[in-house]
């Protein structure tokens, strides 16, 4: 039976397991670092639970898959980051009291590891665990390698860090659009008149989504990256835009989605060009609120403080599980702070209280299901 004096006892281990994957640094972009650190979670994966894990190609991004290829309850992670190469030499492997630190420990390798206690406490059959490396620019080249992984999931629980303890139930959908307005040159002084600007073609639009949000529905439209020009004397041919817009919810999404195809330029000889659009789906609250509540009652029995939930804006490979219908709890992993800042750090007590935690809920799925 799962406790948290027995899940005590791991933390040590834990510690190890984390310290090496922290110190194999995992920059997104760079695909050998992705592999030396799947070849190394391999290692402890197989360490830690007995059986090999398998390391697979999925458009060309390195994946590690352990058990069922599709599992009744999947434990989704990922094993990028977001620093560079050399990031360890700034901020190195270090533990002071409770805190450990290195570059992503807390998003998302303490997260992983607790998995891996959990999976060597619980008595759960049919579980599975998938990392993947393009999680932190949008996991376009593992999507395909997750639906098939929960084709027969009755529940994802994912390791991504907690929000100051609180899982997280809900997340915004995400959505990208990178707008290419085309005009036509011109001297700025001689003939203004003979070009199509650019900016201006670009102005309107941007002028035009401040009206697109919805601050009640939390609905936000959020212009980014902007260029456009070659010469401070030149009408611009060309200017590009990037929009970041984000929701609680697939409705809203589509809404903003429509206003942005329906987008009609200025001057009848400019062009624009729109790539991108709904990115991740909103995890709806509706997706995990089975999982939340017999967490909840784990923690309960385990002696543990009360848990909380919240909702957040930033996105996951829980949205797309949640959003393909399986029901999907996210916030697993570590208890800490400073996800992509140079202080972030996990908690050495809570890794040992998490994984006593999943296990628990494990045994909770197998026994009575979602």
């Amino acid at each position: 039976m799962v406790s948290v004096t027995s899940a005590s006892a791991l933390t040590p281990r834990m510690q190890e397991s984390l310290a090496a994957l922290v110190s194999c640094e995992s920059p997104t972009e760079d695909l050998t670092a992705c592999r030396a650190v799947v070849e190394l979670a391999a290692e402890i994966v197989e360490d830690w639970l007995g059986s090999p894990a398998r390391i697979e190609e999925h458009n060309a991004r390195p994946v590690l898959r352990w058990g069922p290829a599709q599992p009744r309850f999947l434990l989704l992670g990922h094993l990028d980051t977001v620093w560079p190469l050399g990031t360890l030499d700034r901020i190195p492997w270090q533990v002071v009291g409770d805190r450990m630190t290195g570059p992503g420990v807390f998003d998302m390798k303490a997260g992983i590891v607790q998995a891996l206690a959990a999976l060597s406490m619980t008595s759960a059959k049919d579980c599975g665990l998938l990392l993947t490396t393009d999680e932190e620019t949008g996991s376009h080249a593992s999507r395909e390698v997750i639906a098939d992984a929960i084709t027969n999931a009755r529940a994802v629980l994912v390791f991504e860090p907690s929000a100051d303890g609180a899982l997280k139930t809900e997340r915004k959908g995400t959505s990208w659009y990178q707008v290419n307005f085309e005009g036509r040159a011109a001297h700025a002084g001689l003939d203004p008149h003979r070009g199509i600007n650019a900016t201006v073609e670009v102005a309107a639009l941007i002028l035009a989504t401040t009206e697109w949000g919805d601050v009640e529905q939390g609905t936000t439209v959020t212009p980014t990256l902007l260029a456009a020009g070659t010469t401070a004397n030149t009408v611009p041919a060309s200017a590009d835009l990037t929009l970041d817009v984000r929701a609680w919810n697939e409705k809203e999404q589509v809404r903003v989605d429509e206003l942005m195809r329906g987008w009609s330029v200025r001057h009848p000889e400019a062009a624009i060009h729109i790539a991108g659009g709904i990115d991740r789906p909103a995890m709806e609250a509706i997706s995990s609120k089975a999982l939340f509540d017999l967490a909840a009652q784990c923690a309960a029995d385990l002696g543990l403080p009360a848990l909380a939930s919240c909702s957040v804006g930033g996105a996951s490979d829980g949205n797309l599980t949640a959003a393909a219908g399986v029901p999907t709890l996210d916030g697993l992993g570590a208890v800490g702070d400073g996800a992509h800042a140079d202080h972030e750090w996990a908690s050495v007590s809570a890794m040992h209280e998490r994984a006593a935690l999943i296990a628990a809920l494990l045994d909770s799925l197998d026994q009575e299901g979602v």
